[in-house]
């Protein structure tokens, strides 16, 4: 999976298609992302010693990798690839050529 936590993502398809956040999360096993204001859902709560009466909460919901694109220093939304700089592994924007790690 090319999408780390703590990068900026694009939303490009979906419902929140065009919103820009940062991956709280990454899921690798299930090829998911939890994005920082986008999926937000709702959550029903039981009452407990938190919340005596119950709770709705909205929390981000999980999105497929393939619909969100890694953005640049540059705003540059583009594909990830990786190369070799210094005998080093690192991640790039293939559409504008920027290492991101």
């Amino acid at each position: 999976m090319f999408v780390k936590t703590g990068d900026t993502v694009k939303v490009i398809a979906g419902k929140d298609r065009g919103t820009t956040g940062k991956v709280i999360k990454a899921l690798p096993k299930v090829n998911k992302v939890i994005v920082e204001g986008v999926a937000i859902m709702k959550k029903h709560q039981k009452p407990n010693a938190e919340n005596p009466n119950g709770a709705i909460l909205e929390i981000e919901a999980p999105i497929h990798v393939s619909n969100v694109q890694v953005l640049d220093k540059n705003g540059v939304a583009g594909r990830v690839g990786y190369k070799f700089v210094d005998d080093k592994k690192v991640r790039f924007n293939k559409k504008s050529g920027e290492i991101l790690d």
